[in-house]
């Protein structure tokens, strides 16, 4: 797998396109359906939050369970806060894995990225096993075949369009490490417990 510095270097180039086709020509995978929009809550909710994480990253695994829990009972399903995902993968691993998470029907995403960020020291940070195999398991589970789990880890095309969408994160809110949340035009980097991030909803508002 790629390490971190190497991937932040294949970033930087856009998996090899040209400065200027990058600036150009957006996102190669804004027709694909994987690359629509992820997200939990009424498409009609007050407030819109971005959450920009990486599956590899330990502040947003820790998010996603000291903290989502309740913005999702207390916030999403009461009708306040629409929240949506936004792959920004730091490493070889994670764009792998947010690969396989948007190969799945949709109505499976949160489920597996919720899996995926329980069980990172399984998968993720394990010395004694190959990230990739983990993954194949853990996909499994979620009902991917090997063979469609090989078709999205070998998909350069959408392996490209997330990290333009990850380079439009930058370009667009300055994001620069994860998670990082966006309220409405703010934007608020870091784990962070219910009561501030509801604040934040209030004040969104």
């Amino acid at each position: 797998m790629t390490d971190r510095r190497s991937f932040l270097a294949l970033v930087a180039v856009g998996l090899g396109l040209p400065a200027a086709a990058r600036a150009q020509g957006g996102a190669n995978g804004s027709a694909d359906p994987r690359m629509a929009e992820r997200f939990v809550g009424r498409p009609d909710a007050p407030v819109t939050v971005i959450e920009y994480f990486s599956l590899t990253c330990s502040h947003c695994a820790a998010f996603h369970r000291d903290t989502y829990p309740r913005v999702k009972r207390e916030l999403v399903e009461a009708g306040q806060v629409r929240l949506v995902w936004r792959d920004f993968p730091l490493d070889g691993v994670a764009l792998l894995a947010a690969q396989v998470a948007r190969s799945l029907p949709p109505e499976r995403y949160e489920g597996f990225i919720s899996t995926l960020l329980a069980s990172q020291d399984r998968w993720a940070f394990n010395r004694q096993s190959d990230p990739k195999t983990e993954l194949q398991r853990i996909a499994a589970l979620a009902g991917m075949s090997r063979e469609a789990f090989e078709a999205a880890a070998a998909d350069q095309g959408l392996g490209r369009a997330i990290l333009e969408a990850r380079l439009k994160g930058q370009q667009e809110f300055n994001i620069n490490s994860t998670p990082s949340f966006v309220f409405g035009t703010r934007v608020v980097p870091g784990n962070m417990p219910f009561d501030r991030f509801a604040a934040l909803v209030a004040e969104t508002r």
